[in-house]
Order: C-alpha cells, then sequence, then structure tokens
C-alpha cells in the first residue's frame, strides 16, 4: 500500500503488458519470506522468470505479486495480491487479498474457503435468466454470441482473481475468460472459489491442475454448480463464432 497513490515507475514488460516497480518489490518480498521458511519449496510468479526446477518439487508456491496491476497504476481498488501453494499439482492453500478493499480471502483444502474471517458460499443459483456476471456491458451484448444473454455486468475489478472470488462470495453467479491464462492468475482463486462450493474448470470443462512445464490454462470457467455448464457452453459458442466472422473479414 505504500506504493499505491505514489507515482511508481511502470513500464511494458511486453507491448500491452504493463508492470510496475511495486510489482517487483512484492515479489522480492514474497519469495524472501516464502521461500525463506519453505526453501525445498518450488516457485511459480509472474514476476521471476521461470525455471524448471520446480517441476521436480512436490510442493510449488504459485504468486502474483499484484494481480489487476493495471487496476494499480490507475489508482482503483480492483487488484490483488494472489498466493497458492500447490501440492503434487492440486492447490491446497490460497490466499487473496485486496488491501485497497480490505479484504482478505483465504481457503484450505477441504477446510472451506473465508473473507475476513467469514465462511463463503457461491449463490446456488439455478439458471441463467439474470445471471450476474463480472463483464464489461459491451461484452456483454456485442452481436457476435449466438444467442443473447438473459444477464446483468456488475462491477469488473482488473484482477481475474477477484473476479473469481466474488462468484465465491455469492457477489455474482459466474465468470468466463476464453483466453489463455496463466496458473498465477488463477490458482488461488479456483481454490477459494471450490471451496465456497463452486466449480471451475477451463473453458473445455477440465479441471484445472498446476505446475506444469508450461503454466497456463486455455480459458477459465468458474460459476455456481448448475449454471457453468450453460455457461461453459455459450462461451464456446461465442469464441466460435467470433473466428468464423474473423475469418470470413
Amino acid at each position: 500500500m505504500q506504493h499505491f497513490h505514489a507515482g511508481v515507475a511502470v513500464w511494458d514488460k511486453s507491448p500491452g503488458n504493463p508492470v510496475s516497480e511495486a510489482d517487483l518489490a512484492l515479489d522480492a518480498y514474497l519469495k524472501d519470506r516464502l521461500l525463506g521458511a519453505r526453501p525445498d519449496y518450488g516457485w511459480l510468479s509472474e514476476e521471476t522468470a521461470d525455471s524448471a526446477d520446480r517441476l521436480a518439487c512436490r510442493r510449488v508456491w504459485v504468486v502474483d505479486p499484484i494481480d489487476g496491476t493495471r487496476d494499480f497504476i490507475r489508482g482503483r481498488d480492483g487488484w490483488a495480491v494472489s498466493v497458492a501453494l500447490v501440492e503434487d499439482g492440486d492447490v491446497v492453500l490460497g490466499a487473496l487479498c485486496a488491501p485497497a478493499r480490505g479484504q482478505l480471502y483465504v481457503a484450505a483444502k477441504g477446510r472451506g474457503s473465508h473473507r475476513d474471517g467469514v465462511r463463503l458460499a457461491v449463490s446456488g443459483r439455478t439458471g441463467c435468466s439474470g445471471l450476474r456476471m463480472p463483464i464489461d456491458p459491451p461484452n456483454l451484448t456485442a452481436a457476435f454470441w449466438p444467442e443473447p444473454w438473459d444477464a446483468v455486468a456488475v462491477e469488473k475489478p482488473n484482477s481475474i482473481a477477484l473476479r473469481m472470488a466474488k462468484v465465491a462470495a455469492g457477489e455474482c453467479d459466474a465468470f468466463m475468460e476464453g483466453r489463455v491464462v496463466n496458473e498465477w492468475d488463477v490458482a488461488a482463486a479456483a481454490l477459494i472459489l471450490t471451496e465456497a462450493g463452486g466449480t471451475v474448470t477451463d473453458r473445455s470443462g477440465a479441471a484445472l491442475r498446476y505446475n506444469r512445464p508450461e503454466p497456463h490454462v486455455r480459458g477459465v470457467v468458474a460459476a455456481t454448480p448448475l449454471v457453468h455448464a450453460e455457461v461453459m457452453r455459450r462461451l464456446n459458442a461465442g469464441i466460435a463464432a467470433l473466428a468464423a466472422i474473423r475469418k470470413r473479414g
């Protein structure tokens, strides 16, 4: 928080992919604290050069020092610190801290998830009529969707992890992302969501696995269970329709 609203240095790691000195400072802090306490664990972080050494480790920290860097840079509160502990490919501990919002989400496998000490539970919505999603309104009403959404666009933090956490807290019903995302974007939030009773898969319906050689996830669908399959179906139909439009054009 000492860097927030403090005019930190910002640059692009690649075109359209910003990073700030705060990201790097927090990465160094977390690495020192977490690996200092558990030096035999592996390390996978957005802001640390990846090493194949982690693949030989049974337990690996998967970290995004600031998920939602664009909101951090803009002085908005839609960013979070994401830390997950992966054991044999599964997340067993997850923490998501959104200090600008005064929120701390935590989860342990088999022990539920909590925000600021309060147990979380997904909404339990049974159908897609009136579905609440953290999405930009123009994307919800875009012409390429084969079927119009009977849904409501709610607040969309820049942090993917926070969007998933909103589903876990019952503040919305589903989150979908068709693009490839990174393991560190979703690892902690996925456990928080599933421990709150939600369902999360990649966009093809496969369970998420972590600490893979290429640490990427092919899209994400996170939802209260009874709408997950329909949201996934509609997402893939929209991706196919958009691809066909681009091919024609």
